[in-house]
């Protein structure tokens, strides 16, 4: 068991408040970020879904530490996560005419030498927060905000556990990437069965398998794995339900650079081809924007805009791709960047025989459409090939 005493706090529901980061809710409602003032840190949450965005600062009785972890909920409150004497406290701030409310919710108390404690990505609906407790032998799951009596342990998983990846739109099957026994392969934990592990990716017996992203209503999967060039990460995709292997695209390989997925298109139901993902492109030169979709096999690079909140960023429903920014004179913003419209493509077939792992395909040019393409049906996340999910 990871070594881990909880202390709750009364918590009751209030209203009003934002996030920092910069982290953005799952809807793109709200972001919230750690802003500066000099030398001193504070909390400090975005309005996204309005007519402009606008900032509203949340500074406490005192500056807050670089590592300061912040992130919005979905009611415009902002959760925060400070290291106090050892304990992990969580609280949640929001705006109160000149001043900051902070509620607070409980600490966790996790020795240092033994373990370290991060918040989760928002998670769907933006009601709930969760934090990931990794030791030196397992991993717990905690509830940290949206429970009814504080901090609430969910789950204690064997090895360590990093990552983070919401499968579904209800917030219910959370993919995380675990390393135990030399090798990394993601695993699903099933948030309303007692924290159940099911496998979920496992390319090769001795790859290390991540899953990086993941688009609930495409079903697209982007992964990394080394199954295909021992000794290098490779930025792969492969789709939830689908009996086709695991794609590799060369176009993903940028020299000397690191490539990150950070936002994919909603919905694109039934159309993992189609959808858009934004990728973050790390190199010698700076951080700028990768705009890929499977169908094209090609990378579309962008400037970002000046400011960019590195890695943070959103699609809106009609395919916009809205990057968060922040200046001297411009403090709060939004950046909205074209991106080009996607070609025509087949939705890809699914298959409902499930299978325990997934192969490796290179890339291969196009071939011709069908005459008279199916559209596939979706596939329960039980049956999905590329991993096994228990959702009974």
């Amino acid at each position: 068991m990871t070594a881990c005493a909880i202390e709750p706090s009364a918590a009751d529901e209030d209203d009003g408040a934002p996030l920092a980061g910069c982290t953005i809710t799952a809807d793109g409602s709200y972001a919230a970020r750690l802003a500066r003032d000099g030398h001193s840190w504070f909390p400090e949450r975005w309005t996204l879904d309005g007519p402009e965005p606008y900032a509203v600062p949340l500074p406490g009785h005192q500056p807050e530490e670089p590592g300061t972890e912040v992130q919005p909920m979905g009611d415009g409150r902002v959760l925060i996560h400070r290291l106090v004497d050892g304990r992990h406290t969580f609280s949640l701030l929001y705006p109160t005419g000149p001043g900051t409310g902070e509620l607070p919710l409980g600490a966790i108390e996790c020795p240092p030498e033994d373990s370290r404690l991060r918040l989760l990505p928002p998670a769907p609906g933006g009601e709930r927060a969760y934090a990931l407790a990794v030791g030196r032998r397992s991993t717990a799951v905690w509830l940290v905000a949206g429970g009814a009596f504080g901090p609430e342990h969910l789950a204690e998983l064997p090895g360590r556990c990093s990552g983070g990846v919401w499968l579904d739109r209800a917030g219910r099957m959370l993919a995380l990437n675990r390393e135990a026994g030399g090798r990394t392969k993601a695993v699903v934990v099933d948030l309303e069965r007692g924290g159940e592990v099911s496998p979920l990716l496992q390319i090769a017996a001795h790859s290390d398998d991540r899953v990086l992203l993941a688009d609930p209503d495409s079903g697209l999967l982007l992964i990394r794995s080394d199954a295909p060039t021992p000794g290098e990460g490779r930025l792969g995709w492969g789709v939830l339900g689908s009996m086709l292997p695991v794609r590799f695209p060369e176009c993903l390989r940028v020299p000397e650079c690191t490539v990150t997925p950070f936002a994919s298109q909603p919905g694109q139901a039934l159309m993992p081809e189609s959808c858009a993902v934004a990728l973050r492109v790390d190199g010698p030169l700076g951080s700028w924007v990768g705009v890929w979709r499977p169908a094209e096999r090609q990378v579309h690079h962008l400037a970002a805009p000046e400011g960019w909140l590195a890695g943070a960023g959103l699609w809106t429903p009609k395919g916009v791709l809205r990057l968060p920014y922040a200046t001297e004179a411009v403090p709060c913003g939004v950046a909205g960047v074209a991106v080009p419209a996607a070609p025509t493509t087949v939705a890809l077939p699914t298959a409902t025989v499930p299978t325990a792992t997934a192969t490796v395909e290179p890339e291969k040019p196009p071939e011709p459409e069908p005459p008279q393409p199916v559209a596939p049906r979706p596939v329960p996340l039980q049956q999905a090939p590329l991993g096994r999910l228990v959702t009974k």
